[in-house]
This record gives C-alpha cells, structure tokens and sequence, in this order.
C-alpha cells in the first residue's frame, strides 16, 4: 500500500502505512489493491481510531492473561523442563461466512475420503490391490501399524478427530497443504489463543456475528460420551506426560471438559476390557482420546522399546473392549506421498473430485519419478520446508540454493538425494498474507489456517475458527512456533447476530455431578507434593536460624551454629552456601509433581510455585552468608507459605486433597520429630531450645502461653503435645487420622484398615504421653512410626 501525506493522512491511512502485501500474493486484509475486504472494514477502522499508544498496551494485556493462565508449549530440547510462553500474535486472522462454508464443505468431503482410505488400508485393502496406492508407499510409513489390520473400530469409525493446515493460494483460492490424523493437536491451544485475544480486542469491536468455539467442543465431548460401552464407562485423555511439547493443552482440556487425564502407567488391560488404576481400585475405561504416537501405544504388539504404553491395548481395541480416537493406524494419513494419490482416489471412492484440492504432491517410486525430483529439486525444497515446519528461506526462489537450512542435511545436494530417496516431492506453494502488529506497525505476515473437525453422531462438526500461524518476517515460510513463528486467533463472522454458546446442555440448567475417581498415579504426585513443598519449608526455617544467628555473632565457633551445622549436614545440605542445591532441588521436584497434576491443580497455584521456584534458583549465586542469607530465606519462606495458604485455603475437599494435606502432614511431623531430637536433647547447647521453637514457628504462642523462658518441658508439650497448635506433631497427627478416615478402603469388614490402624497407635502413643518422655529415642521411634505409616499408604493406594 502507497504511504499516504502525512499532513492530509486519515487514521486508517496512518495504520496502514507499512503494510506492503507483495505483488503476485494473495493477502487477507485486501481483496485487490487498495480495496480493503468487507469483513476487516470496521475491524480496521476501529483499530485506526484508537489513542496512540493503546494498541500496545491491549497486546501487553494478552500477553499477561497468557502468562498468567500458564499457557505454554515445550520446545524440542534436551531439557524437558525449557518452556516457551505461547506465541500470540494479537491481531485476528478473519473469514467471511462465505469462504468459511466453502472451506468446511471441502473439508467435509476431505474427512469422508479420508476416513474411507484408512479404513480400506486396514480392511480390505482394494486401493491397494487395483493399483490405486502402490504398496511401498505403506510399506515405508512408520505409521503403518500391522497389527491394526483387520480390525473394527468400536463404533465403526477410524477417525473422529481431524485437523487440516489450509492455505489461501495466489488466485484467492484455498488449499489443504496437510491433513492431522495421527493425535491433532490444537484445539485447547485454538480456545486459549480466542481467550487471549478477546482480552486485546474486548472493545470497542463487536463480537455479536463473530461465531464461538464452546459449542464445538460440547458437542466433541458429546459423542465421546456417546461412543461408551457401559454407563460407568470412563472417558479419558491418554498423554505421553509433561514431557511433550504440547502437555499444557491435555491438562487444559482435561479440565475443560471434566475428562480424566491418563498416562499409560495408569491403565493396565485384561480380558479385553482397559481399567484405570485409582486410589479406589480399578475402575473401567470405555473411551480413549489418544494423545500419544501410536506406536508407543503397546509394547507388546507396537514399539517394544516404548516406556510410556500399555500392554493389552491393541488387543482390547481388536475385540471391542474399548473406543479410541483417532483409532492406532490413522497416521498413516500423514504421509506425505498419499496426497498424490487422493484427486484420483476422490474419483473412485467419492465419484467427484476435491472440492478443496491439496498441494500438488508427486510419487516418485520409480527411476524417472526421482529423475523429476532432481530435476526441480529446487521448487520442491520450498514446498517440503512448508510442509515439515523447517526453516526455508523463499528468496531462496531467487538464487538456488541459497537459504536452505535443513537441519539434517546442510548440503543442498544431499538434501536432494534424501528427498528423492524418501520418494516424495510437493510443488512450492506462496501464502497468503494478513495483518500482524510487529514493533508498533501493522504490517503484512505470511500464514496459514488449522482447522479442527470432529465427528458427531449427526456428521463432521467444525470448530467455527480454530487458528492461524503467522511468520515472523515477510518473506520467509517458517511458520513453526519452534522456528519462532506466532499464532492467530481466526474469527469467522456471520451475516447475522450468532447466538451465544457455552458447555452447558442446550435445554439449559445444570446438574451435580461426582468428581470422578483419582487415579493412583496422580494421588501419588499430590502426596509427594506435599512432602516436597513441606520440606523446602523446613529446609528455609533451617537456613534463615543458622543464617540469623551468624549474623547475630559474626563468629562460626558458636555452639549453636555448631549444632544447627551439624543438623543440616545431617540432612545433606552444605551448610556454607547460602542457597544450597538440595533446596532448590526440592522445590524443583514439587514442579514436577505439580506438573504431573496439571488438571487437577489451579492455575493460581502453579503460577506461585513457579514463582518460587525461580525465585530460589535467582537466588543461588547472589546471596551472601549471614544476614543476606537471612533475608532472602524469609523471602522465600513468605512466598512458600503464601503458596501453601492459596492451595490448602482454596483447594476443592476432593480425595485428591486429602493425599496432598497428608504428605505435608507427614513431612512436617517427621522434620519437627527431628529437629526436637537435635535441639531438645539434655546435652544440646544453650539457645537450642529457642531454635526448636523458632523453627516450629511458635515464639509468639509459647511466650503467651508459658510467660516464662523455653524450656524442654514447655517446648516439648508445645511443639509435640498441644493438639491445638497447627505445628506440633499431636495437631498434624490428628488431621493425618481425619483424612485417612475419608479415604476409599479406611475400614475393612468392619474393622479398621492397616493404616488407620498405624495412625491410631502414633495419636495413642502421644495421647498418653508427658512432654519429658519425648526423649531422642522416643522421637526417633516416632520417626520410624511415620515411615511405616507411610509404607501402608503407598501399599494400599499408590501402586
């Protein structure tokens, strides 16, 4: 677009000033030079007319409601704990009601041609046999599953979730340049990146014609639902864990749609029906949403090397035992190399063509086929970098050769007799542009669309939207958030008002419904949470005594500093750095926990141990011995009770709760336990005694409570005996009784279980006993009482 006067430039042309769609390209905002498309006219127009300065600050404020609901994707590193914040680009991608009923018709024709070859592929294989698909190009698909073949997905359907990349092409036209079948991810992404944007664009645009994602998603969850063998059948996610790059999503729509979250480890199959292990026992599974690859879905039919399966799936999926989507196999749907063959397959099976064609894709399975590779090499290098996400450099176009940056193949060269050896080749294809805010201006960004299907029981529903990706500059096809692309949210707007959508049943109301079990894998991460946060705490308290008391005396020779040495050495921690690593180790094992809970845990709670956490790590290398130390230990020690007062404070009273509340309680007995082992003894120095009480968190309640100065007698009754105080053993012991009470199992035919029964004999054994009792080796008998409490917990509910 021409820059327009400065002195006679209205708003709208100030705001377009640098935005320069490039000959020959088709672009979103423009339909032909200067004419701005209808749908974008108020949309831009009320962008121009905002105050200077206000569009940065709308972005800066989707960007924090990003941050602060903790979304994130994992980038492909060694370190399977480096997150990158969502990429957001703020300004919407938008579709006329008419190109979006013209793309959902031609993807809609796409998913039944699609669901019809997979189901061919593992039936009767005619595509194959007429000569339709040339059988190399399965028999070289690491997708292809073998022992799928044959098999009748319950509910007679292969494909129940599909995702299509979609671009626009030069003439206006759109095109599918890739099909998602595998386990298509996105859709929680797609809902998170609508929130983001609506917090940029609440005002003054209008959102009454731009149509929503929640019906989508209730009618997915929907047929789920509907796809179950049993009422009491369980519909769950399954995920590879935190270590995939796009966790954050499963956790997300677990909690969106109420469904349970399952790892592999949490099933095990037998007599052809999938259970879920959880603290109440196995319960049954009717439907899987997978997740994961699938081949790492059974180790003993599939991928023997996979740690992260479950043996028996396939062969409870061979006999209708349970329902998954996508069905194992549907990835061979990615196949680069299939596109070639779907126009003339579309003929056959559909008896018309694409409507929405794909990228031109060439077979080249023979001698003269990798001859044309070579031959055109060059334009296929751009279309292969688009569609495998590699960083591919179009002014490339220009100069063969330059720009190409594979990161297997550096060679150009070799890069083409890889390519040719994968039997594959794809015609370049030019994006389209749309407008994206980069450094203060709006400008012109190459993109594409994902859009998300899902089969219900009345037909392919699309998700009225889904999302953008949007390349950082303009003239490059890195479109991969890996490769620093951003993502779009994609608004499509009616003719007419659209009514507003939310999960709740369309003849409205609502309805109580259980929680749901807790498998056993995340009750046992909630327990170790607890433990670990409970003692990072102690650890603090610890540190910030010795700390202080340094401070205080400017001398180590002092026998008290002695004694709180000797504790922590005691305990593994290297008393001479003020930030040890055992504790930041701590706390990054209670991330880890937490991480493993992600749908089970607020996101308050997940930001302020984050928090923490970073804030310790931060720590490591600036503070100094004695009163710096001090000071960043009660840092610290008001952000790790600040924490645990936003979880237990705010904390639904689920099962899931209690396994948290316990693993505190237990650490925080055992720690005190040794703590007044060590400073209570007869022959501890004095001012042990005020440590012990200062670490129990207790000086304020013993000075009202006593009027007189610490001794064994009152810190003991204090800090081990007064079931009123929330720091001493009796209290903690008490609650540890109360929630073992409420756990599935507590009593047994009558009687109580093992572990209520352990429980009782620590609250008896400190009901009867007198403050002077407590000596070390009555402490340490307790110790040994908690350990075995702890062994009974883990028999009976975390295994």
């Amino acid at each position: 677009m021409a820059r327009a006067d400065p002195i006679a430039a209205t708003p709208l042309d100030r705001l377009l000033a640098d935005y320069a769609p490039q000959p020959g390209v088709a672009d979103e905002l423009f339909e032909a030079p200067g004419r701005i498309r209808p749908v974008w006219r108020d949309f831009v127009d009320g962008l121009a007319a905002l105050p200077e300065g206000e569009i940065a600050d709308r972005c800066a404020r989707g960007d924090r409601y990003l941050r602060d609901a903790g979304v994130f994707y994992r980038r492909y590193t060694a370190d399977a704990q480096q997150e990158r914040d969502w990429p957001l680009s703020h300004v919407p991608v938008i579709l006329s009601q008419a190109d979006w009923d013209g793309i959902t018709e031609g993807l809609t024709q796409r998913a039944e041609l699609l669901e019809r070859v997979v189901a061919d592929l593992y039936g009767p294989g005619d595509l194959v046999r007429d000569g339709q698909l040339p059988a190399a190009l399965l028999a070289q698909s690491p997708h292809w599953l073998r022992p799928m073949v044959g098999v009748a997905p319950r509910g007679g359907h292969w494909l129940h979730l599909l995702a299509f990349e979609i671009g626009r092409s030069p003439d206006g036209s759109w095109v599918v340049l890739g099909d998602r079948a595998q386990a298509p991810s996105g859709a929680g992404y797609a809902l998170e990146t609508r929130m983001a944007t609506s917090r940029v664009f609440a005002d003054p645009f209008p959102h009454g014609d731009t149509h929503r994602l929640a019906g989508w998603f209730r009618s997915f969850r929907d047929a789920m639902l509907a796809l179950r063998d049993r009422d009491d059948g369980r519909v769950a996610i399954l995920t590879p864990g935190p270590g995939t790059d796009t966790y954050f999503e499963h956790a997300y729509i677990a909690r969106y749609l109420g469904l349970m979250l399952l790892e592999g480890e949490d099933l095990v199959a037998r007599d052809g029906a999938v259970m879920v292990r959880t603290v109440a026992g196995l319960q049954p599974v009717s439907v899987l949403w997978r997740r994961l690859d699938a081949g790492f879905l059974d180790p003993l039919e599939l991928d023997e090397d996979s740690r992260i399966g479950t043996p028996g799936l396939i062969e409870a999926l061979r006999g209708g035992g349970l329902a998954m989507l996508n069905a194992p196999g549907s990835g061979v749907l990615e196949t680069r190399a299939l596109m070639a063959f779907l126009p003339r397959i579309a003929e056959r099976l559909l008896g018309a063509p694409l409507k929405l064609p794909n990228i031109a894709t060439w077979w080249c399975g023979g001698a003269a086929e990798r001859a044309y590779v070579k031959a055109h090499a060059h334009r296929m290098m751009i279309g292969a970098a688009l569609s495998c996400d590699l960083p591919f450099d179009t002014r490339a176009a220009s100069a063969p050769g330059a720009g190409f940056r594979h990161p297997d193949w550096p060679d150009r060269d070799a890069w083409i007799d890889a390519e040719a050896a994968a039997l594959v080749g794809q015609e370049a294809v030019t994006l389209s542009t749309t407008p994206a805010w980069r450094d203060g201006k709006l400008v012109a960004r190459p993109m594409t669309v994902r859009v998300f299907a899902a089969r219900t029981p009345t037909g392919w529903c699309f998700m009225p939207g889904g999302y953008a990706r949007i390349g950082q500059t303009a003239d490059t096809t890195a479109l991969a958030m890996q490769q620093g692309g951003a993502v779009a949210d994609v608004w499509i707007r009616s003719d007419r008002p659209v009514p507003r959508d939310t999960l709740l049943p369309e003849a409205g109301g609502f309805r109580r419904s259980p929680l749901g079990q807790l498998p056993s894998r995340a009750a046992d991460n909630l327990f170790w949470l607890g433990r670990y946060v409970e003692r990072t705490e102690a650890l603090i308290r610890l540190l910030r005594a010795r700390h202080l008391r340094l401070a205080e005396t400017g001398s180590a020779e002092d026998p008290r500093l002695h004694r709180l040495t000797a504790h922590l050495e005691a305990l593994g921690v290297d008393p001479q750095v003020p930030v040890p690593p055992v504790l930041t180790e701590a706390l990054d094992q209670a991330a880890a926990c937490a991480a493993k809970v992600r749908d089970r845990f607020s996101v308050d709670g997940w930001a302020a141990l984050r928090d923490l956490a970073s804030t310790a790590h931060g720590m490591t290398g600036t503070a100094r011995p004695g009163d710096d130390a001090a000071h960043a230990m009660s840092v610290l020690l008001r952000k790790i009770t600040g924490f645990s007062g936003l979880v237990h404070d705010n904390m639904y009273r689920f099962i899931g709760w209690r396994f948290l509340s316990i693993g505190r309680a237990l650490e925080r007995v055992d720690a005190l336990a040794l703590a007044l082992a060590d400073f209570t003894a007869p022959e501890a120095p004095p001012g042990c005694l005020d440590i012990a009480v200062e670490l129990g968190d207790s000086v304020l309640v013993h000075q009202r409570r006593y009027r007189i100065e610490t001794s064994r007698e009152t810190v003991l009754d204090l800090l081990a005996l007064d079931d009123r105080n929330p720091r001493a053993i009796a209290f903690q012991i008490d609650r540890i009784r109360e929630h073992v009470a409420e756990l599935p199992g507590a009593r047994d035919l009558g009687r109580p279980s093992a572990l209520a029964r352990a429980v009782l004999v620590l609250q008896t054994e400190l009901a009867v006993a007198e403050p002077l009792d407590l000596d070390p080796t009555r402490l340490g008998a307790l110790r040994a009482g908690l350990a075995d409490l702890s062994g009974h917990l883990t028999s009976a509910y975390l295994r």
